[in-house]
């Protein structure tokens, strides 16, 4: 498990550790740290030519110290900083004692930037002279950012104007929020966390691996029958959007419960495609409701919520929600909304859901009493109390019709089979996604083959 923390406890933990630690250790371990990265990421440290981009806080400390450390190897290091008066007094000692040198602009050449303008305490958009070092950043050099990219809210993945986008960024003693979570992980590019003995509490949020999915995976055992791994009531399709109900099936029908029910106008496409589907209501252990579904059936999503059974609310399932409804149910509800959707359900904008997308899934798992996916280019899960479940799976190709769908049918399948909703959740957003990224290879794909790659993911989480 891959686990984030807030600024604030992050805080704490390194105010704890130094109070146990000679002056100015905390730093030199993240600095060693970074420069052990650096060093790797150059094809050769002697005669490579190094910038750092150099803020006024312990950000550019840490830079200025694993600066030293490079032109003690024989790199050329060059320091700009944001503010010449206001710089760390310490690491620029040791840089120009290296053989490190300060100049006014960045130069026009380099192998390896350090970005370290703003640390995890930088709220907001960059001040305009760390904006001005930014467009300077010359090209072809690999960027790396010191604890996150400069721009980056560190807590929720904001970008609020002009921000770094790192090749690398080296976050030291915990991952924070906002690496993980857009607009912000879009920046981050491939992480590597620095362990300088941080002791942490319960995260702020957190991210699935392969082995933990492969942990919560059902798996059918010997006893086993149909019944017994679950059924899962699909209420999806109309006669508008007869393929909702037989993607939602797709989907349903590969997520480990042993028989789907599917109820609805579609019944015709959904046996001709899907002839191992039963139709008609019956008894199941979970109901999925709304993919295609229309308008004026608000009875049918009425009739599911009624069922002491867990129920996943999709599309146009999530219109008119009553929150006093869902708070009052026995049995685990889940929502799983896209952006315009939450927006609707929240009462703000889109744009006010996409730009903080945390407080969003939180804000909706909240009034909903309900757990919450909140789809888009990071997935985020949320049950209202402990960490928001970020999925680190996907591709910008899963931004295509009908992939919503799949996405509800092996989500409900999961529930039926008797994972929690939170887990359930979770680990249906990280199966679509790696579907989606082994069936577009880069190429545009139909909603179909996510369904169809799903058997794919599933055996490569078992056998990695």
């Amino acid at each position: 498990m891959r686990t984030a923390y807030s600024v604030e406890t992050v805080r704490a933990a390194e105010r704890e550790l130094m109070a146990r630690l000679p002056e100015g250790a905390l730093m030199q371990r993240a600095a060693a740290g970074l420069a052990a990265v650096c060093a790797g990421l150059l094809r050769r440290v002697y005669g490579a030519r190094v910038v750092l981009l150099v803020g006024p806080g312990d950000n550019g400390g840490d830079a200025l110290y694993a600066g030293a450390r490079l032109a003690r190897r024989g790199a050329g290091v060059t320091a700009v900083p944001m503010d010449p008066e206001r710089v760390h007094a310490g690491g620029l000692r040791a840089l120009l004692a290296a053989g490190g040198r300060l100049a006014a602009g960045v130069p026009g050449r380099a192998d390896l930037v350090l970005d370290g303008l703003v640390g995890i305490g930088g709220r907001g958009g960059l001040r305009p002279a760390a904006a001005a070092l930014v467009e300077q950043i010359p090209a072809g050099a690999v960027v790396v950012a010191v604890d996150l990219p400069s721009g980056v809210d560190a807590d929720t993945g904001e970008v609020a104007g002009p921000a770094v986008r790192a090749d690398v960024t080296v976050t030291f003693g915990a991952y924070k929020p906002g690496l993980l979570i857009d607009p912000g992980a879009s920046r981050t590019g491939a992480l590597r966390l620095v362990d300088i003995g941080l002791s942490l509490p319960e995260p702020d949020a957190e991210a699935l691996q392969h082995a933990d999915v492969a942990g919560l995976l059902p798996m059918p055992t010997a006893s086993s029958d149909k019944y017994r791994r679950g059924v899962v009531g699909i209420v999806a399709g109309s006669v508008q959007y007869p393929g909702a109900a037989v993607l939602a099936v797709a989907g349903a029908l590969r997520g480990g419960a042993g028989a789907v029910r599917y109820v609805g106008p579609a019944a015709d496409a959904v046996l001709a495609r899907y002839p191992e589907t039963l139709i008609g209501r019956g008894r199941v252990q979970a109901w999925v409701v709304g993919p295609g579904l229309g308008e004026g059936r608000a009875a049918e999503v009425a009739q599911a919520l009624a069922d002491p059974v867990p129920v996943l609310v999709d599309a146009d399932g999530l219109r008119g929600l009553d929150p006093a409804v869902l708070r009052a149910r026995s049995a685990g509800t889940l929502l799983t909304p896209h952006a315009g959707e939450a927006a609707a359900l929240l009462g703000v904008s889109r744009d006010a859901v996409e730009s903080a997308r945390l407080s969003s899934v939180r804000s909706l798992a909240e009034r909903y009493g309900a757990t919450v996916l909140l789809k888009g280019s990071t997935t985020l899960v949320s049950r209202g109390g402990g960490p928001v479940r970020v999925n680190p799976t996907g591709t910008a190709w899963l931004a295509t019709a009908g992939s919503g769908d799949v996405l509800s049918g092996l989500s409900g399948s999961l529930l039926a089979s008797g994972l929690p909703a939170l887990d359930a959740a979770s680990v249906a957003a990280y199966l679509h996604g790696l579907a989606g990224r082994r069936a577009a290879s880069g190429a545009p794909l139909l909603a179909q083959q996510i369904a169809q790659s799903l058997p794919e993911a599933w055996r490569s989480i078992q056998n990695p």
